[in-house]
This record gives C-alpha cells, sequence and structure tokens, in this order.
C-alpha cells in the first residue's frame, strides 16, 4: 500500500529533523528537503510543532518496535535479554548517519516539560522503562524497578557518549556495567 502525503511528510521530515534539529529547520528547509509544498504540509499539519510531534509519535513507534524486536529474535533468557540491550545498541551506533536520539534532542531543544515535544519524549523513554521493567521481573530481580531505571540510565548514557565520539565503545563500557548490576540484582540459576 502506496503511504499517504501525511505519512511521507512525517517519514522525510523525521531525516531532516534528526540530522539538523528541530529548531535548526524551517518550514523552507522542508519544503526544499521533502518535495511537499508548504501548502500540503499546512493541509497535514497546522503548525511546525504538531508535524514535529507527529515526527516524534512516528520515531517513538518505529524505534520501540525495532527495538524489542531485536530483542525478541534472540533466543535469550530475560536475564540474558537485558545485556542484549547494549548489543543492540551498537547495532545502531554503527548505522551510517547514526546522529544521537531523537528523544534526547527534541527534549534538549524543547526544555518545558508542558511542550508536547518534551512529553513525547518523556513518554518515549517510560515505555523503554517499562520493557525493561518487564524483562526484569521475568528475570527474576529482586528491585525489577531499580534494576530496569539504573539499565536505562546505562542505555542513555552510552547513546550521548557514541553520539558525541568521546568512548571508544560506549555499549561495551554500559554492558560491562550491566552486568555487575544484574549479577547484584538476579541471582543465578
Amino acid at each position: 500500500m502506496r503511504p499517504s502525503k501525511r505519512d511521507e511528510l512525517v517519514r522525510k521530515s523525521l531525516a531532516v529533523f534528526y540530522r539538523d534539529g528541530f529548531h535548526a529547520t524551517g518550514m523552507d528547509t522542508l519544503v526544499a528537503e521533502t518535495g511537499i509544498s508548504k501548502t500540503t504540509m499546512f493541509k497535514h499539519f497546522r503548525t511546525k510543532d504538531d508535524l514535529i510531534l507527529a515526527v516524534l509519535r512516528y520515531r517513538d513507534e518505529t524505534f520501540r518496535n525495532w527495538f524489542l524486536r531485536r530483542l525478541d529474535e534472540r533466543d535469550l533468557s530475560p536475564r540474558q535479554k537485558l545485556l542484549a540491550v547494549f548489543d543492540i545498541l551498537k547495532e545502531w551506533f554503527e548505522e551510517t548517519g547514526f546522529k544521537g536520539c531523537m528523544f534526547i534532542k527534541a527534549s534538549a531543544e524543547f526544555q518545558d516539560p508542558v511542550h508536547p515535544a518534551y512529553a513525547q519524549s518523556t513518554e518515549h523513554k517510560r515505555l523503554l522503562l517499562s520493557a525493561l521493567r518487564s524483562l526484569a521481573e521475568k528475570a527474576g530481580a529482586r528491585e525489577a524497578d531499580l534494576l530496569a531505571r539504573q539499565i536505562l540510565l546505562l542505555k542513555e548514557g552510552a547513546i550521548v557518549a557514541a553520539q558525541m565520539g568521546f568512548d571508544p565503545d560506549p555499549s561495551g563500557a554500559a554492558k560491562n556495567a550491566a552486568a555487575v548490576l544484574i549479577d547484584a540484582h538476579i541471582p543465578e540459576n
């Protein structure tokens, strides 16, 4: 099925916003880069903020689906999947065009907690935390919520380090730290 103009605009705008940022990208740039006219853009989105929110929702859905699918594809125990999170991050970091986390960037550009872009970014992280908490619970972690939060913090730190390029192996370093935490929270069977 052919994507709608709206879907095409969201998908193409994601690439531009991811590469250049939200505030630095004007509507004229989006018109030039997406090949979609301003008239069509404003037909589907009343404001640039509405388009940004649609882009963030799309990115949330596609990234989480990819990330969780990659975890599910591995024939691993829940405990092992908690560590595999960092292997999947490494895959992402090695992709051509990797420029960090769109949600970290959005929350930095839109710092008002009531702004929809900030709220969507927070929701993305909350949903990832929920998935990690579920894995920690299935693995039998004594304090599943704490372990999930710790792994999420390591994941987020690895993303920033990878984007900034100051660590030669951020996913590996984070994975090593996560192994210590997992050992402390989940007894070996």
